[in-house]
């Protein structure tokens, strides 16, 4: 991680098909993100809807796609006015595969100066990707936990 973007690698005993469902398939996502469904067609122009509870929470396009390997589109947080005030970043997942392990690769960048939307991601993603692992390798989640900001 640094001030220009997050960068964070896991490794995951699973598939490359594996974890492309887990990071495109609404059910999925709920079960490791928080209760959030990720929602989208994963066409490039497509929206990519954050709905937790009914309510969407962030409004993404989908900005390249390469199934199984590639996935980058925009990240617009939308649940609260500070964050729906910075213009939208950038979030990558790169897939790769070796012997039943699959590097994942995300890369969120193109933060504004001074972003808030950096500062929650910098805690959140290590947390949901986390969850992601977790769910794919043992199908249980984490338990629910609150660490603080810092």
């Amino acid at each position: 991680m640094n001030k220009s973007g997050i960068v964070h690698v896991i490794y995951i005993a699973a598939t490359r098909n594996a974890v492309w469902d887990a990071l495109t398939k609404p059910e999925l996502t709920q079960r490791y993100w928080f209760d959030t469904r990720i929602e989208s067609d994963w066409n490039v122009g497509s929206k990519v809807l954050y709905r937790r509870e009914d309510r969407i929470t962030d409004e993404h396009v989908v900005l390249q796609v390469v199934p199984g390997i590639l996935l980058r589109h925009t990240f617009h947080p939308v649940f609260t006015d500070e964050y729906q005030a910075e213009p939208p970043s950038r979030v990558t997942f790169s897939l790769a595969e070796d012997g039943g392990v699959v590097r994942l690769t995300t890369v969120h960048d193109e933060f504004p100066p001074g972003s808030r939307v950096f500062s929650a991601c910098s805690v959140g993603w290590p947390m949901i990707l986390s969850g992601l692992k977790t769910l794919l390798e043992t199908g249980e989640t984490l338990p629910k936990f609150d660490f603080p900001d810092r």
